[in-house]
């Protein structure tokens, strides 16, 4: 055996959790970490570049851009109470910035702890500290298995020198206490005490990467540890020369500065001469490689990420990178994965506000990951220069305006609006203007109109579609000679800034005709390609009615009145203004359904822009 130099090979593995009593509190960690199971997953974060650049970037998503809540006329001194607790949490710091140190702890450890102090009256919760909840150990349960009581140690690996001292927990029913500990978390299976993390099941593979970084820095600190195997053939030295021998190659070969050279040696006998054999694989740079492809992909997998670029972790395998596997990732990753997170802390927060009689609700103001929501080539076909611009937070270029010379032959859209579009005829009363508000399209508001005016209906024949044509909806009043048109005009909402000084061919041309439209035309409208690729999914035809010019658009449908009269002879008398608010309120019986109010709603006030997703 004085022959042979013995290796030990280092094995680990992530030690078992489990909550260990016996003690006022409830260890939490066996073997190495004993008690000290949060400290490894510190260690953990600290030593796995994969994991940690996972941990960082949940945990922003998670604490958001800001936690807001909205103003409530109803009761405005709670919502000023929530307003002040929300800028102030404690003396030192905002509400958000506690909850950012939760979100930390909540993805790192499973767990998160708040340091509830109470106001002098204990009628109130003054302040909220957020509290490390690698610190905090939880007390034996009662006889009902709750935890009454918390121990906190700066160090649990020195409790002589960082004696535990003990706190309530939170208990809004027994404030004898000045302060409590809210300790919570995720439910976490066969633990009583203790919440455990959502990548826990990857730990291991977490230790992998750690290894992988140590060995690495050990070959390059080494330069010569493990690549070669020297075999001397001229007897057995003693331990002496040995130890000789070893001393003058270390010197002479190892380091970082010496790697790649290599060893000359002269002899005059071939039996006494070093055979020096390599016994690094030939294919080691491959087994690398492979190594830290699935080590990765299994750390993400124990984060559920689908997508490493969510993440901001290159994939050489492109895997995640097309833009529709990364919207789905992104979706993804936040509805399963951040939102619960947030959830969680919201239900939290719900339940101190309750006590300060501020109970109204909050919500994050949430950072989307890194996702793109449409190509290069896909802005481009559905946004203007300025709009893109504007999107991604550059100042607009100089107004362009675009050429009609450009068009070889008329668009659709051109089309449409040299044969339906109407003027306003002579002769034409304008009797009312508003917002189509509340109108489905499935109501014939003229026909009702003039319903209204005369038992006796004569509908008007559409015959070929021409300016100034009827709508099926248009009636006559044989006995007043009162004739209503129902019309609509493509109007801008000015209380919306347009920022970047442009519109759309659509918007522009539509507002440049200055026409009159009939309802049965624009719902029709909607069935032709006149402002291709801004339906859904880039589609060429959408719903104009609702819609109007696509996504971000600032228009909306406005509704005239027009009155005409044919003959001389009234029989009857009629208020204009009781007919048409008569109408109305038969309209609003009618229109009980989704969308109405889409109508008179510019997509720019609409939920997400108007965007279908």
């Amino acid at each position: 055996m004085d022959k042979i130099l013995s290796i030990n090979l280092e094995t680990s593995t992530a030690p078992i959790v489990q909550e260990v009593r016996g003690r006022d509190y409830i260890e939490y960690g066996t073997e190495d970490w004993r008690n000290l199971y949060p400290q490894f997953l510190i260690d953990l974060y600290y030593n796995s570049s994969t994991h940690a650049a996972i941990i960082n970037a949940t945990a922003e998503l998670i604490a958001a851009e800001d936690l807001v809540c909205e103003e409530d006329d109803t009761n405005l001194e709670s919502y000023v109470k929530l307003k002040k607790f929300l800028r102030h949490a404690n003396s030192n710091e905002s509400l958000h910035q506690v909850i950012k140190k939760v979100a930390f702890d909540f993805k790192l450890q499973g767990a998160y702890a708040l340091h509830i102090v109470w106001n002098r009256e204990r009628t109130e919760i003054a302040e909220v500290y957020h509290v490390p909840v690698e610190r905090v150990r939880a007390g034996r349960p009662n006889a009902m298995g709750k935890v009454d009581c918390y121990y906190i140690s700066a160090d649990w690996a020195n409790t002589r020198t960082n004696k535990p001292y003990p706190i309530n927990a939170f208990n809004v029913n027994d404030r004898t206490s000045g302060s409590q500990l809210l300790y919570t978390g995720a439910y976490s299976p066969n633990m009583d005490c203790y919440h455990t993390p959502d990548y826990l099941a990857a730990n291991n593979w977490c230790l992998v990467d750690q290894r992988v970084a140590e060995f690495q820095l050990s070959n390059i600190n080494s330069g010569f540890s493990s690549s070669f195997m020297i075999s001397f053939a001229n007897g057995i030295p003693t331990q002496e020369e040995r130890r000789q021998i070893e001393q003058s190659l270390t010197e002479k070969f190892t380091g970082a500065e010496n790697a790649g050279k290599f060893i000359l040696t002269f002899s005059d006998d071939k039996t006494r001469t070093p055979e020096i054999t390599p016994i690094t694989p030939s294919d080691l740079d491959k087994q690398f490689l492979a190594l830290q492809e699935l080590l990765v992909q299994n750390i993400l997998t124990g984060h559920r990420v689908t997508s490493p670029m969510l993440m901001g972790i290159k994939s050489d395998t492109g895997l995640g990178s097309n833009v529709d596997e990364l919207n789905a990732a992104g979706n993804f990753y936040l509805n399963t994965v951040v939102k619960p997170f947030q959830l969680h802390i919201l239900n939290t927060l719900q339940t101190i506000f309750s006590v300060n009689n501020m109970d109204l609700p909050v919500q994050f103001v949430q950072l989307k990951p890194i996702t793109v929501e449409f190509t290069s080539e896909d802005l481009k076909g559905v946004m203007t220069e300025d709009e893109i611009r504007e999107e991604v937070g550059l100042k607009p270029l100089a107004d362009v305006e675009v050429r009609e010379d450009f068009a070889s032959e008329k668009t659709e859209l051109d089309k449409f609006i040299e044969e339906f579009g109407e003027d306003i005829p002579e002769g034409w009363e304008l009797i009312e203007e508003e917002v189509v508000d509340g109108e489905h399209q499935d109501f014939n508001y003229e026909e009702v109109l003039n319903e209204l005016m005369t038992e006796k209906l004569e509908l008007a024949s559409t015959g070929r579609a021409i300016p100034s044509r009827k709508s099926e909806q248009d009636g006559l009043s044989k006995k007043s000679g009162d004739y209503f048109r129902v019309r609509y005009v493509y109007a801008n909402d000015n209380f919306l800034e347009n920022k970047s000084g442009t519109k759309r061919d659509f918007c522009r041309k539509m507002e440049a005709a200055k026409k009159l439209y009939r309802k049965e035309d624009i719902i029709n409208m909607g069935k032709k390609p006149v402002n291709a690729g801004f339906g859904i999914d880039g589609a060429d035809t959408y719903s104009i009615w609702l819609y109007k010019g696509g996504p971000q658009c600032f228009h909306f449908w406005s509704r005239r009145i027009y009155k005409t009269v044919i003959g001389e002879s009234r029989t009857t008398k009629i208020e204009d203004a009781d007919m048409i608010g008569y109408t109305k309120a038969k309209s609003e019986g009618f229109t009980a359904k989704k969308n109405d109010k889409l109508v008179a709603t510019p997509p720019r006030k609409m939920k997400n822009n108007g965007y279908y997703n």
